[in-house]
């Protein structure tokens, strides 16, 4: 009993070092890719091709004035720019609020949305109606949560064309304001900014080097098309990475960009929301259940076995638990985020992260996920 107990105390000793190496090295790799993040100019020419906006909508009459109010202000977007909203089968007064805010600008058309047809999700069938009717040479995808800076679209083309990329998703900054919020939103930047080589993957075609946010999402025309559209990824739950890997399929390349004074998100309102959307989604990330149990146990190991190791007086977990926090406190302050006292609570965010990973397998295997009054797993 007691050469076993010595052999469990020296894998753990062992856990609690190898996790904390892992979190410096992963740490060192965010403050790498902080200085490789493409940025947007700030004073961007104007645009000289056509642009559509494209923006579905589905039950957001409180969300979706602000958001077209802030497409409608675009600067620098030339003659060719074009705003289409489609209201996919809104059961509130989105499109009234849609009608009201144009107030007949004759940039903007509202789309009737339908049903999706089988095998398609809510948000490919919508962007599929939308696309179909863009005239524009670049493709703008934005949520209707959103919030654009005037000069956000001009820039976001400039860096488009400027990079020579297929695909950009400039990665708005997230507002969190709830306990909730401030625990979970922050870990989106941080998760890519931390294991995702960012330059390597706009190119790369292999589909874990892929991410994207479609809450604002630019997009090649053409590149968009040869990738097969939104009818390559229409039972994706996941639509956005997913379109950045039919993209890079099809040859293009593409990524995630610098996105932090360009716009403005604030995903959900509060924990039940949040748990909600992360339900619908987090089954789908990590290619399947035994890809969710090993990223949940790395996560474990890395960023929560080191502090609990720190608290029974571990000097490598205390390195550990200050590599967790110094990596979360250079992705906020790189994406516009709050970073302190916030980043010193980076363990119980990644414990929370991998429990909402777990409700939402469970979700799943229940049949019970839904979002927006539809099924989507």
């Amino acid at each position: 009993m007691r050469r076993a107990a010595g052999a469990g105390r020296a894998l753990l000793r062992a856990a609690v070092r190898g996790g904390s190496a892992a979190a410096v090295l992963l740490t060192a790799h965010t403050a790498l890719n902080a200085r490789a993040l493409r940025r947007p100019p700030v004073d961007p020419p104007v645009v000289a091709e056509r642009v559509s906006v494209l923006l579905p909508a589905r039950d957001e009459a409180d969300r979706v004035g602000a958001c077209l109010a802030a497409l409608l202000d675009q600067v620098q977007v030339g003659e060719g720019y074009e705003v289409l909203v489609c209201d996919d089968r809104s059961t509130d007064a989105t499109a009234s609020v849609v009608r009201a805010v144009t107030a007949g600008d004759p940039r903007v058309r509202l789309l009737e949305g339908a049903d999706p047809p089988p095998g398609w999700l809510g948000k490919p069938a919508a962007c599929a109606r939308l696309t179909a009717e863009a005239r524009g040479d670049v493709l703008v995808l934005v949520d209707a949560d959103v919030v654009l800076a005037p000069h956000a679209v001009a820039s976001a083309v400039a860096l488009l064309r400027g990079s020579g990329l297929d695909l950009v998703s400039p990665y708005p900054r997230q507002l969190a304001l709830t306990w909730a919020e401030r625990l979970v939103q922050p870990l989106l930047q941080w998760s890519w900014l931390t294991t995702l080589p960012l330059r390597a993957a706009e190119t790369s075609r292999r589909p874990a080097l892929a991410a994207a946010n479609g809450q604002f999402l630019v997009v090649d025309a053409a590149a968009y098309r040869r990738a097969g559209g939104h009818g390559a990824v229409r039972g994706e739950v996941l639509d956005d990475v997913a379109l950045v890997r039919a993209v890079k399929a099809a040859g293009g390349a593409g990524g995630v960009v610098d996105g932090t004074d360009l716009a403005v998100c604030r995903m959900y309102g509060g924990w039940s929301e949040l748990r909600a959307g992360y339900a619908k989604s987090l089954w789908s990330a990590f290619g399947g259940p035994g890809g969710a149990v090993a990223v949940g146990a790395g996560l474990l190991v890395v960023y929560v076995l080191p502090p609990l190791a720190a608290l029974a007086g571990s000097r490598a977990g205390a390195v550990g638990y200050a590599a967790g926090v110094v990596g979360r406190y250079l992705a906020a302050e790189r994406t516009g985020g709050r970073s302190l006292p916030d980043a010193l609570a980076h363990p119980v965010s990644v414990a929370l992260l991998v429990g909402l990973i777990a409700d939402s397998h469970a979700g799943r295997r229940r049949g019970a996920l839904r979002w927006k009054g539809r099924r989507v797993a």
